[in-house]
């Protein structure tokens, strides 16, 4: 692939986060939501404001450019810190108290456990893992280990790290796809049945792709889920990049449509659709007002040199 393609894909991939989560913002808990109404909310706003999902998206990105990989000491003290600068960001109320265990001495892969009994299995950790699909895109492997472990400090049930291991590698899927190419859905759902190991996950794969040809938003969220659950958001967040697979701005507008945890499955969705069509499918009128965007590209360049270096 040619290097600028790649790299656009990076980009994307890490700003397509910002954009999807910074237009669910507004809209977090709504039954379903027009998607005129969400440009035009989004045309009303000077700048585009992220939250939590983005700003852990960035913590796992300096993290992983900090020590050329995963160190997980380094990753949950990176989450800590932006937490203490930016605690409005709109945490729920699980990592805080994790980072205050770490902080009084847990170990960094411990203190998940202890705060709740099996582990958490929400999106949290799947909505921040777009840095490791595209540095881990040529690996599965390592990605899948990477997104475990990453997981691990927050959300350490197996639903939940199975649902950060499932949306890295739909990214990693997605940067590997020329954006010129046609895109088949049914292969790339095959792909992600293969790689995945839980048949939670393996039940909702195959319940997109019998949604594929179908529009009736109630229905997929009925099958697919709109919630705080990984398992009924990260299915979600695919089945609205492979609906709308040729647009970044269809596939953003109608997860965020969908109602319920708006900001997370936008930023899941616009960071495989980024992804898979690069930063420049990303809508002037969208990008250039995302937060901190300068940022979020210099990460995105710094893990594509890192990635290209391994």
């Amino acid at each position: 692939m040619d290097k600028e393609v790649l790299k656009s894909k990076f980009l994307g991939s890490l700003v397509g986060t910002g954009v999807g989560d910074a237009l669910g913002a507004r809209f977090e808990g709504w039954h379903m939501v027009e998607p005129r109404a969400i440009e035009a909310v989004a045309e009303g706003q000077e700048v585009l404001a992220y939250t939590d999902d983005t700003h852990m998206m960035i913590g796992t990105a300096e993290s992983l450019v900090r020590n050329e990989g995963f160190d997980g000491e380094h990753m949950a003290r990176t989450f800590m810190q932006n937490y203490n600068r930016e605690p409005w960001r709109g945490y729920g109320p699980g990592p805080p108290r994790i980072f205050r265990l770490i902080k009084a001495g847990e170990a960094w892969d411990k203190a998940a456990e202890r705060l709740y009994h099996g582990g958490s299995y929400g999106n949290g950790s799947a909505m921040r893992i777009a840095p490791v699909g595209i540095l881990y895109h040529d690996d599965s492997a390592k990605l899948r280990e990477v997104a475990y472990n990453s997981s691990q400090i927050t959300h350490s049930h197996e639903l939940g790290k199975e649902g950060a291991a499932l949306q890295a590698y739909a990214i990693a899927l997605a940067v590997h796809l020329e954006p010129s190419a046609v895109l088949d859905p049914k292969e790339f759902l095959a792909r992600l049945g293969e790689f995945i190991h839980h048949e939670v996950y393996k039940q909702k794969l195959a319940k997109i792709e019998m949604l594929l040809n179908k529009t009736d938003r109630a229905k997929v969220v009925a099958e697919l889920g709109n919630g705080i659950e990984a398992f009924n958001s990260v299915p979600t967040a695919v089945y609205s990049f492979l609906s709308h697979s040729r647009s970044f701005e269809e596939a953003v507008l109608f997860a965020v449509s969908l109602g319920g945890d708006t900001d997370t499955i936008g930023a899941m969705t616009g960071a495989i659709s980024g992804a898979y069509l690069g930063v420049n499918s990303i809508p002037d009128k969208w990008r250039t007002k995302l937060e901190n965007r300068l940022y979020i590209e210099e990460l995105a360049d710094k893990l594509y040199e890192s990635g290209v270096q391994k």
